[in-house]
């Protein structure tokens, strides 16, 4: 069955916040070793009620990837030019949602003048940003207790990697 990607709405975010949830307890284990201190941080902030401002901020871009009826991926653009979220439901990895979904965020990036996409990957998903063409540039430590990857991508030929301010998590809601 083939995947849809579409923007996500609020009324998504129930199902989203599920498909993070799972995505993170279920196929993160690599990164998070089932430690409850690290898992209870790093989904603290994976709530319904969180998931839709997201969807609601006039700053990210928001994309759910749809098989059938049901959400089965969700990413997350800031305006900042931070992939914030790319997670997909166990079920539904490497069967193209992920490339589906990061293309499209790529494209908006894109059309609203962005040089490059950032992101912080877990070790769970480090192979596939790398093969996305992302390139590594060092460890950062999560705020949930991970260390991540901090990858990017130049969009355009003339693109230079993310500033170090990048480079450290903030402190805001997007992710």
């Amino acid at each position: 069955m083939s995947f849809h990607i579409r923007p996500a709405v609020p009324q998504d975010a129930g199902a989203a916040c599920a498909v993070l949830r799972r995505s993170i307890e279920e196929c993160c284990g690599l990164d998070h070793h089932g430690d409850p201190a690290v898992l209870a941080a790093w989904l603290g902030n994976k709530t319904p009620k969180t998931v839709t401002t997201w969807f609601e901020s006039p700053t990210n871009y928001s994309l759910v990837a749809v098989r059938g009826d049901s959400v089965v991926g969700v990413a997350l653009l800031t305006g900042a030019g931070k992939l914030a979220l790319c997670y997909l439901e166990p079920e539904a990895v490497r069967q193209g949602a992920g490339k589906a979904m990061l293309a499209r965020v790529e494209q908006q990036a894109l059309a609203l003048g962005m040089k490059t996409v950032f992101l912080h990957s877990t070790a769970t998903a480090e192979g596939f940003f790398a093969g996305q063409g992302y390139r590594r540039d060092g460890l950062v430590r999560a705020p949930y207790g991970i260390d991540t990857v901090l990858f990017w991508k130049p969009l355009v030929a003339d693109a230079s990697a993310p500033d170090s301010q990048r480079k450290r998590f903030c402190n805001c809601s997007s992710a």
